[in-house]
């Protein structure tokens, strides 16, 4: 296997180039699974996880994912030690009563919600610490004064140790750096965005303000949703057979057509061309995979081991075109 370790933007922290995503543990995967899969990324070099505090709110609660890795670590065998963790806080969380109060303060990232949620995420996770603490989503009413000031407060207590975002746009990720530069504060090391060979938005501002700062980046969705994953083959189960995702098939069809052939001519899978397009951008530190079952971790690895040439990621730019470059050159001078 090719899995390879990155530092994350300009940080000093060394990452797998492929990070766990866990939002399926508890819903479409049994705890059991979860344990096998988190076992099994360890021994093919994948020390890069990443949750939410509300992952797990579609099948039991919020919490859930949190709390089945920190049953995982709680098997010890430096399980732990060996993993850099990821989870997030700005959504209301319904947590557990025996866990954490309710939630009150909605969609935010006031001081108070963000020592709240990391205690309580601390707790579900069954360790003392947080790799990497990442806004969920951008939250311009509240002072980058009190922002920072909370994340500042929660490092020098060592419950965490990176501060990220996630969906945030070019002049926010921007934003974010100079309130943070001020205080005399790191600031973002890691941005965390859709991207994918269907949705290349970031390219336009994220991607140059994420270089620009030094940040890593870590796309999620790298299949968008399971377009990129071989969508032309029907399925009648999951999420890909849901009325919503075949009519998306029917519209991008054509290109879906070309990709497709452009994958067997490759004698690669669609899945893995998709994810080796990601790895080939140095600005990538790790897409998110999130494997329902042991076959699709395994399916992601082969990615790692695949080069596209020039000329493969010319034809790729043509089925799936992107905004042109970034801003303001993809549309103007």
């Amino acid at each position: 296997m090719a899995v390879q370790h990155k530092r994350m933007g300009k940080n000093g922290v060394l990452v797998s180039n492929l990070c766990l995503g866990t939002m399926n543990f508890g819903w479409m995967t049994t705890v059991e699974e979860s344990f096998e899969i988190m076992d099994r990324a360890l021994e093919l070099g994948i020390n890069f996880i990443d949750t939410a505090d509300v992952y797990g709110r579609w099948s039991t609660y919020s919490g859930h994912s949190e709390e089945i890795i920190g049953k995982w670590f709680a098997k010890g065998g430096g399980r732990r030690e060996a993993v850099i963790l990821a989870t997030k806080v700005y959504n209301p969380a319904e947590i557990k009563s025996d866990i954490a109060e309710p939630n009150h303060n909605g969609r935010n990232l006031s001081a108070v919600k963000i020592k709240k949620h990391c205690d309580a995420s601390l707790k579900r996770l069954q360790t003392d610490y947080i790799d990497l603490y990442q806004m969920h989503h951008v939250d311009r009413k509240c002072p980058w004064g009190e922002i920072w000031q909370a994340f500042d407060s929660l490092t020098k207590q060592g419950k965490i140790i990176y501060t990220g975002s996630s969906n945030f746009a070019g002049w926010d990720i921007a934003t974010a750096n100079q309130e943070a530069d001020r205080r005399g504060l790191n600031g973002l090391v890691s941005e965390q965005s859709v991207y994918n060979l269907d949705n290349r938005m970031v390219e336009l501002e994220v991607i140059p303000a994420a270089e620009h700062y030094g940040l890593g980046l870590i796309p999620w969705s790298p299949l968008a949703g399971g377009l990129l994953g071989g969508a032309l083959n029907k399925v009648d189960k999951g999420r890909r057979s849901s009325d919503d995702f075949k009519k998306n098939v029917e519209s991008k069809r054509s290109q879906l057509e070309a990709y497709e052939a452009l994958c067997s001519q490759l004698g690669e899978k669609p899945a893995a061309v998709g994810l080796a397009w990601l790895l080939h951008n140095p600005i990538v530190t790790a897409p998110i995979i999130g494997p329902r079952n042991m076959e699709q971790l395994e399916s992601a690895i082969k990615a790692t081991e695949i080069i596209l040439d020039k000329d493969t990621l010319k034809k790729l730019d043509e089925i799936w075109p992107g905004p042109g470059g970034s801003a303001p050159e993809a549309y103007a001078w």
